[in-house]
């Protein structure tokens, strides 16, 4: 009798637990091994004040996405998952007392847009959002799903129907060029450049097909009851209904390679466990760094500090606030947005930041917050240099001192509770995620060709595949989710000797949000 293959997936993170869920319902035998006390990997939770607050992902998108996951492992997504939909994506504003609410629906933005900046300004958002949609339909069958396309391969998939859409791409245009063809007030420029920050690229550097994050976002975002992370619980019940065996708090040493293929993990304490295929579900810099071994050095190309991501500085907490009509999602944005990410890509925190802020307790027809204090979390981009140079402590408290004080000059007051906020910067992301500098989403997004650049599935090396935000189809909680299931369908046809794929729904984006 032919034995039960056996799969170990080094990473508990929304990826891993994809690719264990679905490897598991399929018959597979799957361990998988988490460094940290919990699951979810970036998808987590502070506590503080005794109270949950997330610290990842704020915002759940692409739900059909994920009902395709939950349905290829014969579950339901809204039996598992309590969903509410947002209607306002988020309230922008500036320091000068100026606001934007853009909700989800099209023409609900169009009119908000228009008693914003004027009706010219409304009609070139309109020619905007058709553009995004364009952009998203023409890359939705022939990027997204394959496990590591390349511009040839996409050409090869699109067909000649699909020729025109490719042709409408723009991927030799910058992101901040392009936009502007359409959104000719300088604060709309602003916000619809921010997407970038998506995906921790510069709107100035990245290409004009990040132009679709924007459309990703107007299909619908929910918030989760109980927090995101309840997502991750949710594909760990699966996961471990079906056998799989999830352990935290159980840091990989190495990978174990013989005979030219991975054949298993080595852990911290000595323990080793021998596996068919490994799934590793982490940032593939600390493989091309030979953290996990030197042979694994050369399993997946290399990512310098020059091309890493944004990394961020963050605080979460319990506080009052009052002064400002706060909704769920918030941007606070600087005056000068050039000057922001210049200082990001001279190594250095910006002077006068964009900021996000989450409230979570708000928003979907929640009651009022609690008088006594609700949840916020605030966040800055920053760079990834924290195994470099690193941020001098002056750096970063010039920055949470700058950061809180153009929130007051916006109408924001802040006022935590007396344990105060609970900082997160780039050397904490960095001793989570090792080898990174602390960039919260693999390589930038920077130019045609950053996205050909992310590895694929399969490895370099065979025996080991790749999933989460550092390879294709790139970071964010739902691209993430997808190269789980990439990697469960590439684990799935090596080990039969067949092509395997799971179901798809026209709706899987590039795109998506770490941490908003």
């Amino acid at each position: 009798m032919t034995p039960t293959p056996r799969v170990i997936v080094v990473g508990g993170g929304v990826g891993g637990l994809v690719a264990a869920a679905l490897l598991s319902h399929q018959g597979v035998r799957v361990t998988l091994l988490e460094r940290a006390a919990s699951l979810g990997g970036k998808l987590r939770q502070a506590e503080v004040d005794r109270q949950a607050i997330d610290v990842g992902p704020t915002v759940f998108t692409l739900r059909p996405l994920f009902e395709a996951v939950f349905d290829a492992c014969g579950e339901s997504l809204a039996a598992l998952l309590p969903l509410r939909p947002l209607p306002l994506l988020a309230r922008h504003a500036w320091a000068d007392g100026a606001t934007l609410d853009l909700p989800a629906d099209l023409e609900a933005a169009v009119d908000a847009i228009g008693a914003f900046a004027g009706a010219t300004a409304a009609a070139g958002y309109r020619g905007y959002a058709e553009r995004a949609r364009r952009i998203h339909d023409a890359l939705e069958p022939t990027y997204m799903r394959a496990s590591r396309p390349m511009p040839w391969t996409l050409l090869a998939r699109a067909g000649l129907r699909g020729l025109p859409g490719l042709a409408q791409i723009a991927p030799f245009a910058r992101l901040w060029d392009e936009q502007q063809r359409w959104l000719e007030h300088p604060r709309l420029q602003q916000l619809f450049g921010r997407y970038a920050t998506y995906c921790g690229s510069s709107p100035f550097e990245a290409p004009a097909t990040l132009m679709l994050v924007a459309h990703t976002e107007r299909l619908g975002v929910w918030s989760v009851d109980g927090g995101m992370h309840r997502v991750a619980q949710a594909l760990a019940g699966i996961a471990r209904a079906r056998g799989a065996e999830l352990r935290c708090s159980a840091p990989v040493a190495r990978l174990l390679v013989a005979g030219g293929r991975v054949r298993g993990v080595k852990l911290v304490g000595g323990e080793r466990l021998e596996a068919d295929a490994v799934i590793y579900n982490g940032d593939t810099a600390a493989l091309a760094q030979g953290l996990l071994g030197d042979e694994l050095s050369r399993s997946v190309p290399a990512t310098s500090p020059a091309q890493r991501s944004l990394s961020a500085v963050t605080w979460a907490g319990v506080a009052r606030t009052r002064g400002f009509a706060l909704d769920r999602h918030g941007v606070f944005f600087s005056d000068d947005y050039g000057a922001e990410f210049r200082d990001l890509r001279a190594g250095r925190l910006p002077a006068a930041p964009t900021i996000y802020l989450c409230t979570q307790d708000r928003g979907a027809g929640a009651p009022a917050p609690d008088a006594a204090g609700e949840r916020v979390f605030v966040l800055v981009n920053a760079p990834a240099s924290a195994d470099q140079r690193g941020l001098p402590p002056e750096e970063i408290e010039a920055c949470e001192k700058t950061t809180f004080a153009h929130l007051a000059r916006c109408g924001l007051q802040i006022a935590w509770s007396p344990q105060g906020p609970q900082r997160t910067t780039p050397a904490d992301f960095q001793a989570r995620y090792p080898g990174t500098g602390g960039a919260l989403y693999g390589r930038a997004t920077h130019g045609w060709r950053a996205s050909f650049q992310r590895p694929g599935s399969a490895s370099r090396l065979p025996g080991l595949y790749l999933a989460g935000g550092s390879v294709h189809p790139g970071p964010g909680l739902p691209m993430a989710a997808t190269s789980g299931m990439l990697a469960a369908q590439a684990v799935l046809a090596a080990l039969a000797g067949r092509t395997s794929t799971f179901g798809w729904r026209a709706t899987a984006t590039p795109g998506g949000t770490s941490t908003r």
